[in-house]
C-alpha cells in the first residue's frame, strides 16, 4: 500500500455548527422547522432519539445542511468526549449541526468519507483530537486550528474504498452483536413498563435515598479537583465516560492521589451506587458494581445512594432510563437546548413510581438474568473490537 502524508486540513472542510438559544427551538415536525443535532446525538451511530429543530432561517448557508456521508464531531464537551465522532446517514428529513459540535465533511476526490469516518474514530486518532482540545472551567474546547493540523496518512481513493470494506464488514459483525445486546434492552423495558404501568403513586427519588451524609452528591467543583491533579495510578475517579452506555464500565484512565482522596472523600461512590450523567450527554444512568474498588464520582455525575428498603438500584436505573413521565419532568426542568445539563436538585425532585420490593425484586432478577446472557455476547463483542483496533492500526498507522 502507497500513503501519503498529508494535514487533515488538506482532505476536509471543518463546518462550525449553529447557534441558537432556547426559546428559538421549535418541534421538528413544525413546518420549516430544520433539525438540530447536539452533543447528547453523537454515539456510535447518529442517535435520532432526542431530536430538536430551529426555523430554517437560522440555517444561513447551503454547507450547513447535513449531507449524507458527513461526520459530526464533538468539538465542547467534557475533556474527555472532545472529538467524540459519529457519521451522518441518509436523513430523511432537513438537518444542520448545533453549537457545541461542528461538521468534518471530506473533500470531493481527497477522502473516501467513510474511510475519513473510520480514522477519525480509530483509537491513535481520538487520543489525538483529544490533544487538540482547550481546558477552560467546565469543558475542553476542540483548537481548529490543531485539528486540521493533524497528519494523516491516506493512501488513493480506490485503496481507501478497499480498507473501508474491510473496515466495514468486521464493524458489521460488531453492530450484530450490539443489536443482540439492544434487542435484550427492550425486553427489560417492556418487562419494566409492564410492572411500573401498574402503579398509580408516585414518590420523589430524594424520599427513597439512604439516610446517611450525602446520599445525594455531585462534585468536586471548581479548583476542588483540577485536571492537572491527575495521575497515572491512584484512586480512580469516574465520569460521563463510566456511565453513558447505561451500565458501568471502565473508561478513560484517571487518578488521584491518596492524599487528594482524603479531600474529596465525601465523593466516594459506594457499591450499588446509581450514577446519572448531568452534563453534556444527560440523562445516562449506570449502578456501581458490588466490586468496585475505592473510587470518586466528578461534577459531571448525581451519584445516590438508596435506601434498599424501599427503592432497589435496578429499579431505579431502569425508571430513569424508560419511564415517559421522568423524562417529561427532565425535558421541563432542564436548562439550555444545545447543551443542555442538569443539577442535583432536578434528580432528587423527581417523581418516580414506586412497586412493592417483592415486585422491585422479581424486575431485578430478570436484570440478572439477562445481564448474564449480554456478558456473554459482549465477551463475543470484546474479541470484534479487538480485530477492529488491529485492523485500524495496521491501516492507519504508517
Amino acid at each position: 500500500m502507497s500513503f501519503k502524508t498529508r494535514y487533515l486540513g488538506d482532505v476536509v472542510e471543518f463546518i462550525r455548527g449553529i447557534t441558537f438559544k432556547p426559546d428559538d427551538v421549535v418541534l421538528p415536525e413544525q413546518s420549516g422547522a430544520v433539525v438540530c443535532m447536539r452533543t447528547k446525538n453523537i454515539q456510535e451511530e447518529l442517535d435520532e432519539s432526542d431530536l430538536i429543530a430551529v426555523p430554517q432561517e437560522f440555517v444561513k448557508r447551503d454547507d450547513l445542511y447535513l449531507q449524507e456521508g458527513d461526520v459530526l464531531i464533538s468539538s465542547a464537551n467534557s475533556w474527555n468526549l472532545v472529538g467524540k465522532v459519529a457519521m451522518v446517514p441518509a436523513l430523511p428529513y432537513k438537518a444542520t449541526a448545533g453549537g457545541f459540535i461542528a461538521i468534518v465533511r471530506a473533500k470531493p476526490g481527497k477522502a473516501d468519507p467513510r474511510f475519513l469516518y473510520h480514522w477519525l474514530a480509530s483509537e491513535k486518532s481520538q487520543a489525538a483530537i483529544r490533544a487538540c482540545g482547550r481546558q477552560t472551567t467546565n469543558i475542553s474546547n476542540l483548537s481548529i486550528p490543531q485539528f486540521l493540523a493533524l497528519a494523516i496518512a491516506i493512501p488513493d481513493l480506490r485503496e481507501q474504498q478497499r480498507i473501508v470494506a474491510i473496515l466495514d464488514k468486521a464493524d458489521s459483525l460488531r453492530r450484530k452483536r450490539q443489536e443482540a445486546i439492544r434487542l435484550a434492552d427492550d425486553f427489560l423495558q417492556a418487562s419494566y413498563l409492564e410492572l411500573a404501568n401498574r402503579q398509580n403513586d408516585r414518590i420523589t427519588i430524594d424520599s427513597v435515598l439512604a439516610d446517611i451524609p450525602n446520599a445525594a452528591r455531585t462534585g468536586p467543583f471548581g479548583s476542588q479537583m483540577l485536571v492537572s491533579e491527575f495521575q497515572e495510578s491512584g484512586i480512580p475517579v469516574l465520569g460521563i465516560d463510566n456511565v453513558v452506555q447505561n451500565r458501568f464500565c471502565w473508561g478513560a484512565k484517571r487518578f488521584i492521589s491518596e492524599a487528594k482522596y482524603k479531600e474529596l472523600e465525601r465523593y466516594t461512590v459506594r457499591p450499588g451506587d446509581v450514577m446519572v450523567t448531568i452534563m453534556g450527554t444527560t440523562g445516562r444512568v449506570a449502578i456501581a458494581p458490588e466490586d468496585i474498588p475505592i473510587c470518586i464520582s466528578t461534577k459531571h455525575l448525581c451519584t445516590l445512594t438508596l435506601d434498599r428498603s424501599k427503592m432497589l438500584p435496578e429499579y431505579l436505573w431502569a425508571c430513569l432510563r424508560w419511564d415517559l413521565e421522568v423524562k417529561a419532568q427532565t425535558q421541563r426542568e432542564a436548562k439550555g437546548a444545545i447543551m443542555e445539563g442538569w443539577n442535583m436538585g432536578i434528580v432528587k425532585a423527581l417523581e418516580v413510581r414506586r412497586p412493592s420490593l417483592d415486585e422491585q425484586q422479581f424486575f431485578v432478577n430478570k436484570v440478572h438474568a439477562l445481564r448474564r446472557l449480554q456478558s456473554r455476547t459482549e465477551k463475543s463483542l470484546v474479541l470484534t473490537d479487538d480485530l477492529i483496533g488491529s485492523l485500524t492500526n495496521r491501516f492507519f498507522t504508517q
